[in-house]
């Protein structure tokens, strides 16, 4: 991994941070490793049934300070309570918008590769290191945000806000790694989180309920409204927008002679409008916002328009498009084929045939 580094890990005191770490301090780089303590105040549901989480927590902290202390390296925890409390207010408030947001993005850009990086600089550390699935490669252009080697794995999708220009002090360890090595790994040296669960829903909605989640951080925000059909019928009640998304099948309460789906939410009408599986294809898309990872004189006019790979949702598969700007921070995608389910408030991510990441933005 190059010339001997000093290099801040976050450690979530899961395995895949854990390995990123011992890998980098086998490569004889100078680690420090970091918690980030993000258990911002959220509201219990009942006195019986507090909203739990599924990270940050104090088990997690105890798991990284022992893979720390195994490995000899420093451990530190950094409070981001209030940082992270604003993400979760964003997160609540484009539901409400009748949008579905995906956090994990902001919080890479924002916090481990925002906040982290100007501390990493307070303690002399010229880098800062993950455990994500993905890679960052030399090109003659400078550092460049790629697809990981193992494609069932990758996590560019939710790093695609990185600025570029902070890449050159991002690390990955991970990016050339099967999740089945860093396990067989973390094992071998004797890590005790080997066997660790992955965290698999929105850190802090564990159980996935994110319409609860808005209704104790926003009371009153989520009202019954009418389900439409696509001729604006009404054919039943739902019990707030916000527990829904486009693509939903499971949870709507309507009786029905064949399969049905969320196709569109109406925040000011407080309607959801639900359809057949084809309603829910698309042939194009706009998004805002965006955070372009190509040189900037490629796109400081019009008609820029590039072929790429499209991924509009994490689990996604990318689908071939042509991608124009439309206008300043603002881009438009025309699928070759028509892709189901395109998701306002979901990132659309682009890469090239190399797995490069070219851009991204947020979906309108």
């Amino acid at each position: 991994m190059g010339e001997r580094r000093k290099i801040l890990v976050a450690m979530s005191g899961g395995v895949d941070s854990s390995v990123a770490a011992a890998l980098l301090r086998e490569a004889g780089h100078d680690v420090v490793g970091v918690f980030m303590c993000m258990n911002a105040p959220f509201p219990q549901r009942t006195a019986d049934a507090p909203l739990r989480q599924s990270c940050c927590s104090p088990q997690d902290s105890a798991d990284a300070r022992a893979v720390c202390a195994r490995l000899g390296v420093p451990f530190y925890v950094l409070n981001f309570q209030d940082e992270f409390a604003g993400l979760v207010d964003y997160f609540v408030d484009e539901y409400n918008r009748g949008r579905t947001p995906n956090p994990c993005v902001l919080c890479n850009s924002r916090l481990k590769f925002g906040r982290l990086l100007d501390y990493a600089a307070t303690i002399g550390a010229d880098a800062v290191a993950t455990g994500h699935y993905a890679r960052v490669v030399a090109t003659e252009a400078g550092p460049r945000l790629a697809r990981a080697a193992d494609d069932s794995k990758d996590q560019s999708y939710v790093l695609f806000d990185l600025p570029r220009q902070t890449l050159a002090r991002v690390v990955l360890p991970l990016g050339d790694w099967a999740k089945a090595d860093v396990r067989a790994k973390a094992s071998a040296i004797g890590l005790a989180v080997s066997d660790k669960p992955d965290s698999q829903d929105i850190c802090f909605v564990p159980d996935g309920d994110y319409g609860s989640l808005v209704e104790a951080r926003r009371p009153g925000a989520v009202r019954p409204g009418d389900v439409l059909d696509a001729a604006g019928k009404v054919v039943g009640r739902h019990r707030g927008y916000q527990h829904y998304t486009i693509g939903q099948r499971r949870g709507l309460g309507i009786a029905a002679g064949s399969p049905i789906y969320v196709t569109a939410i109406d925040a000011a009408a407080n309607t959801v409008t639900v359809g057949p599986a084809e309603a829910l294809l698309r042939r194009s898309l706009t998004c805002s916002q965006m955070n372009w990872h190509i040189d900037a004189g490629e796109i400081a006019s019009e008609p820029f328009l590039v072929r790429a790979w499209v991924k509009i949702r994490y689990k996604a598969t990318p689908a071939t498009a042509t991608v124009r700007v439309i206008g300043a921070g603002r881009a438009s995608v025309e699928f070759d084929r028509p892709v189901a389910a395109v998701t306002p408030g979901q990132a659309a991510v682009f890469y090239d045939d190399a797995g490069l990441v070219l851009g991204g933005g947020w979906i309108d």
